[in-house]
């Protein structure tokens, strides 16, 4: 995965340190920045989380089911997505051209993460919500 840095022109080194008592039998730091980087914006995991739910989607669908994110950046979010192997996008020779997305294996692999956070904000605002 490459990610540019548009302010200072090179790829950024992430040196994220392990925290104490860490070993690389629990998880790699570098491995978190990585995934973090992968899923880091406002749309991805959105679109992630649409096509958990809906397995193959056209690229209209993905507009109505996240209203909010412009057409550019839902394309630049998908492209991306596509580019590092979560999404697989598939183009149907028609007039008009038919496009839909699905995840890929690693994709779906993020099922059980995903589901985990869900789960984790889900206790955060009930417990909020009785204080």
């Amino acid at each position: 995965m490459t990610r540019t840095d548009q302010k200072v022109g090179y790829l950024p080194k992430g040196k994220v340190k392990e925290p104490p008592g860490h070993t690389k039998d629990d998880w790699s730091a570098d491995a978190a920045e990585e995934a973090f980087t992968l899923l880091e914006g406002r749309w991805k995991m959105m679109i992630v989380f649409h096509l958990f739910d809906k397995g193959v989607m056209r690229f209209s669908e993905l507009e109505r089911a996240i209203p909010l994110a412009s057409q550019k950046m839902l394309i630049q979010q998908l492209r991306f997505l596509q580019t590092n192997g979560v999404v697989h996008r598939t183009v149907y020779p028609e007039v008009p051209p038919k496009v839909e997305y699905k995840l890929t294996e690693l994709g779906l692999d993020l099922r059980p993460a995903l589901q985990a956070l869900v789960r984790w904000s889900e206790t955060r605002r009930e417990v909020s919500a009785a204080k």
